[in-house]
């Protein structure tokens, strides 16, 4: 069986950094960083003060008020992203068949706020079970897909993936494959996350996992820093529609990239620490190169997983200095997560359209907050520290891990 071409025809930001694929963009490219205290709620008590909030953003100017009420942050953001990336492509939503066209999603936690706002409202009361009859609906991991598809009438496939950090990314490649097969010409793809709330903030605290540096929240995110301590909190959502390319094209449609190849592998390590010689990252990125039927001398930028971790930074270019060998000295590797924080859930979505628009404007974001060189990595790495850089970009590699040791990569190629 001859697999499909697959192709990006539109997409869809809400970022801590920009609120639009082009205000991201934008902010990208001039090292902003979306790190700030918290406003959320009172952080007195935390270890962690700050985190990359969304700014600006109010779900009504988007959704109507009584809907958005039903909806958790996270499905929010994902009704949000979505409509930009499906308007960006300019689909034809009476034309289209929407039988063929689906909605897969990523979200590593789904609903944490309304689970949180509800146990504690239960925790005040009598001991009566008096819970809001949108609980549920609005929780489970799955609803955002499912909200998008019932706002347009897609009919194809929906379901939500649920890999941490890695689930969109692995959204995304579940997304390539399925119009690859012929099931779909259409699918609406990404992810969203809503973490920064109390239980979030806590949890992940209480694993010593996130930034303390208080003092400078701006400058907290610094991956492959010597002196980095941990990874910020961010929250939003990315969305790409991919299409098949004969659709594409026979519809005028504008084309940003087609999406090559995907790998998936696991460290099959510990739960929530790399492995420390990135065995899995090694196995990913060779599967996704395999599955793209690209040499490694064929790519020429990677974004990152990028934490700010002091394991994961590390083991994740060793890996790539392993797949790569001599050639990863030549290639662009940079971590967008240094401007936008972790989005969790997000990442993989929104950093590949990070890895999109660098390879269609010639321009690689950059490494911000980079003050001291680790020991531990190799100096000949050129990891786009603290400016932009021009580059012609004919394939980008985005990488994307998660708690349980699950690995996600993905492969985009500038249409010939």
């Amino acid at each position: 069986m001859e697999l499909k071409r697959v192709v990006v025809t539109g997409l869809g930001a809400l970022t801590p950094i920009g609120n639009t694929k082009n205000e991201y963009w934008d902010a990208l490219i001039s090292g902003k960083s979306g790190a700030a205290p918290i406003t959320y709620f009172d952080t007195e008590k935390f270890k962690t003060k700050f985190a990359c909030e969304l700014k600006n953003f109010k779900a009504t100017d988007f959704i109507d008020r009584k809907l958005a009420g039903r909806m958790d942050k996270f499905t929010q953001y994902a009704m949000v992203a979505s409509d930009e990336a499906i308007a960006d492509a300019n689909l034809d939503l009476d034309q289209v068949n929407k039988l063929r066209v689906g909605v897969i999603w990523g979200a590593g936690i789904g609903g944490l706020e309304t689970f949180q706002d509800e146990v504690l409202n239960f925790s005040k009361g009598d001991g009566t079970p008096r819970f809001n009859p949108f609980f549920i609906p609005k929780m489970i991991a799955d609803i955002a897909p499912g909200n998008i598809s019932i706002k347009h009438g897609f009919m194809g496939p929906n379901y939500t993936t649920v890999s941490a950090c890695a689930s969109s990314a692995n959204a995304m490649f579940d997304a390539l494959n399925t119009i690859r097969l012929g099931h779909c010409d259409v699918v609406v793809t990404g992810g969203s996350e809503a973490a920064v709330t109390i239980a979030g903030m806590g949890g992940f605290n209480a694993m010593h996992a996130l930034s303390t540096r208080n003092e400078s929240p701006e400058t907290a995110s610094r991956p492959f820093d010597g002196t980095r301590d941990g990874f910020v909190l961010g929250e939003g959502a990315g969305a790409l529609v991919l299409e098949e390319y004969e659709h594409a094209k026979a519809r005028g449609a504008k084309i940003y990239a087609e999406f090559i190849g995907g790998g998936l592998s696991s460290d099959a390590y510990h739960m929530t620490a790399p492995h420390p010689d990135g065995k899995g990252v090694v196995a990913v990125m060779k599967n996704c190169l395999e599955n793209a039927g690209l040499n490694p001398e064929d790519v020429d930028h990677i974004n990152t997983h990028g934490t700010s971790t002091p394991l994961g930074d590390v083991a994740e270019l060793k890996a790539i200095s392993e797949v790569f060998g001599e050639h990863a000295k030549h290639i662009n590797i940079n971590s967008t997560k240094s401007m936008t924080g972790h989005l969790l859930g997000a990442a993989g979505a929104i950093e590949a359209i990070s890895a999109i628009m660098a390879m269609e404007n010639g321009i690689i974001p950059p490494t911000i907050n980079h003050t001291t060189p680790d020991e531990n990595i190799d100096p000949e790495l050129n990891l786009t520290l603290n400016k932009a850089q021009k580059r012609d970009i004919k394939v980008a590699m985005s990488n994307t891990f998660g708690f349980g040791g699950h690995n996600a990569c993905v492969l985009f190629k500038k249409l010939d």
